[in-house]
């Protein structure tokens, strides 16, 4: 059986001192973790937590990654410049940047693509919003999504994370029930057994709001292989206690 994930997302939060005090913490509580365990930080913070995590259980994460290799493109960063600073995993298709960056199925699709071609591993997240799940347009709103990242990488896709994140559940403070987490889990495996006889090494994470109090049950359902975590992130007693759950 392979072990859960537990993956934090900083998103745009953090200082030098502030993230030193956090790591630290995260430290000396996950010397014994029996999960895997990562930490997406922002971008100019990831020589710092580099360092700070060096020869320890947690995993360096990115937050972004360009869909182009090099070139004129200011102010993006390629995977290969993750790569230099030993990230092993890079969120592709984040709810935020696909609202507030305009991001395509198909852009997500080539920043996957980018990240697996450097030896790093896409955290691709799909999910509906509020207005589609009403609408009854779940399952097809994240098929849409993964169908375009298993096209783009073939044989690749076994070597993917996938983050269901309903959007609707993203800083809300709403958790989709556990029932409604799993169905949607079961879907996304379904589809990446069709594309791949490794689907089952593929980790699903979920990530809508998962916080110390809900983590455990989420967690124990069948096709929930660990968690994306946002706000619970960045206090290091509901991080710690979310992996402790992963166990």
């Amino acid at each position: 059986m392979k072990k859960k994930l537990i993956a934090g997302n900083w998103k745009m939060n953090g200082s030098l001192s502030a993230n030193k005090t956090l790591v630290d913490a995260l430290l000396a509580g996950s010397r014994n973790a029996q999960c895997l365990v990562a930490v997406c930080v922002p971008a100019p913070y990831l020589a710092q937590v580099q360092q700070l995590v060096d020869g320890s259980v947690i995993a360096l994460g990115g937050q972004d990654v360009s869909q182009h290799d090099l070139g004129a493109f200011t102010g993006e960063f390629s995977a290969a410049m993750l790569k230099d600073f030993g990230v092993r995993y890079c969120l592709v298709g984040h709810s935020e940047r696909r609202q507030y960056h305009g991001e395509t199925d198909q852009v997500v699709a080539a920043k996957a693509q980018r990240a697996l071609a450097a030896g790093i591993t896409p955290v691709v997240c799909v999910g509906e919003t509020l207005a589609e799940r009403e609408a009854g347009h779940t399952e097809e709103v994240v098929k849409r999504q993964l169908a375009a990242v298993i096209h783009a990488n073939g044989h690749c896709i076994s070597e993917i994370v996938v983050a269901y994140e309903p959007v609707w559940a993203i800083g809300t403070g709403k958790t989709a029930s556990v029932e409604q987490a799993q169905q949607v889990h079961a879907v996304l495996r379904g589809q990446l057994r069709a594309a791949t006889a490794q689907a089952d090494r593929v980790h699903i994470l979920y990530g809508g709001s998962m916080n110390a109090g809900n983590a455990a049950q989420l967690l124990a359902q069948p096709d929930i292989d660990g968690g994306l975590v946002g706000g619970a992130a960045l206090k290091p007693a509901d991080f710690l206690a979310i992996i402790a759950a992963a166990q």
